[in-house]
């Protein structure tokens, strides 16, 4: 299986550490939004899309990178890393996802986890989560990504 990892990771290297985790287990290479071929894309039989979470939602340069994709492509997933937990008011993939689905992947399913966060309030307290992502987050991003090698229905 060829599995390509768009990884946009700009603060701290959260998204990075986790796409990196992932890529182990995927055998896959990992490119930034700048870096990525949407013809290398469109050959892979996986692709992970993957970012901080800024305001809710995924950088922005990841989703107008997404936004610029021909549709008609193939299996996909999304994951996140965040300073704040999810809600079931505020899914980070959730914006992604229904994008990439709107351009023909089928997405497989969306991984996040918590991670050292620096945004404005936190940074008078020298930010939150200052050790995650941790190892128990990177072994379950390698678990996450082993599913998505080795099943071939959606994974959550």
């Amino acid at each position: 299986m060829k599995a390509v990892i768009v990884c946009h990771s700009v603060s701290h290297g959260n998204t990075r550490r986790v796409a990196d985790a992932m890529a182990e287990v995927l055998d896959a290479k990992v490119l930034g939004p700048d870096e990525a071929d949407p013809a290398e894309l469109a050959e892979a039989d996986l692709v992970g899309f993957g970012s901080g979470v800024f305001y809710a939602k995924p950088h922005p340069r990841l989703t107008e990178f997404a936004r610029a994709l021909p549709a008609g492509q193939g299996r996909a997933f999304v994951f996140a890393t965040s300073g704040l937990p999810e809600t079931p008011l505020t899914r980070f993939a959730r914006p992604l996802v229904r994008l990439l689905e709107s351009k023909g992947f089928h997405v497989d399913g969306s991984f996040t986890c918590r991670a050292f966060d620096t945004w404005a309030p936190f940074k008078v307290a020298g930010g939150i989560n200052k050790h995650r992502p941790n190892d128990a987050d990177l072994a379950a991003a390698r678990e996450f990504a082993a599913r998505l090698r080795d099943v071939r229905g959606p994974v959550s």
